[in-house]
């Protein structure tokens, strides 16, 4: 592989393909059939999975941005088949969760950032320039447009999308649109719902929840405790539940 550097440290599998001037350095993990584009920096700590696209300039698991980081042994996993776009920057975790994650078949575009200890689930889409804090953690299914800033610690559940240019700095329950300045809750996200195969029973019993929270006399806790009361809790709708009671920042508002 000429004007590559490629660690005898590092551990590749089969089928692996490497363009000009890229760099894997010692502590990496390679999986079958991965592709590295040209001037990629493949960084110690790196886990990146079975046919995973990763582009040009794209940089992987490079020290956090982080005061508190001393150095610590910790990893940065990417799932099978996730694409990683151009010039996108990943970096590895903190002691404070030792790892950086993110998920299978997910799509990260050009540009965009993904912090120390955030957690990004399975078939992700986070369009160009998005750029995440730390420590924030992304549901399955979730589509996040672009130029997107998300502040630390923030939380999105599955199956949310956010519009483009629009500042998260609330926590997002499952299953809505959101946009607006300040970001909020604009209705579900009925399309994406519909396309990943959920019936119309459980649309109706998400939106009927939501009809509680964001439209009701009641507030966010009330809503969730009057949708307890009326029993026969479905497995789509116990998800906003548990979500809402274990949000930190608090969720956006409608």
């Amino acid at each position: 592989m000429p004007n590559t550097v490629v660690s005898k440290k590092a551990s590749i599998g089969n089928n692996f393909s490497i363009k000009d001037f890229s760099i894997i350095e010692d502590d990496v993990v390679i999986g079958n059939n991965v592709e590295i584009g040209s001037n990629v920096l493949i960084a110690n700590g790196a886990r990146i999975s079975d046919n995973v696209k990763i582009h040009h300039g794209a940089v992987i698991s490079t020290n956090p941005q982080d005061l508190k980081f001393e150095g610590e042994i910790t990893t940065m996993e990417i799932g099978e088949g996730t694409v990683i776009r151009e010039y996108a920057t990943l970096n590895r975790g903190t002691n404070y969760s030792n790892k950086t994650t993110v998920g299978s078949n997910c799509f990260i575009m050009a540009y965009a950032h993904v912090a120390h200890d955030c957690i990004v689930g399975d078939r992700v889409i986070i369009a160009n320039s998005v750029q995440m804090g730390g420590h924030v953690e992304i549901g399955d299914w979730t589509i996040i447009g672009g130029l997107v800033p998300i502040h630390q610690f923030t939380k999105i559940g599955a199956h949310v999308m956010i519009g483009g240019g629009f500042r998260t700095v609330k926590d997002l329950p499952p299953y809505i649109l959101a946009g607006g300045f300040p970001l909020k809750f604009e209705g579900i996200n009925l399309v994406g719902l519909r396309r990943r195969g959920f019936t119309n029973e459980q649309i109706t019993n998400i939106k009927d929840a939501y009809d509680l929270i964001y439209r009701s006399e009641y507030n966010f806790g009330d809503a969730v405790r009057k949708i307890i009361s009326n029993g026969n809790v479905q497995p789509e709708v116990q998800l906003i539940i548990d979500f809402i009671e274990n949000s930190k920042r608090g969720i956006v508002r409608g």
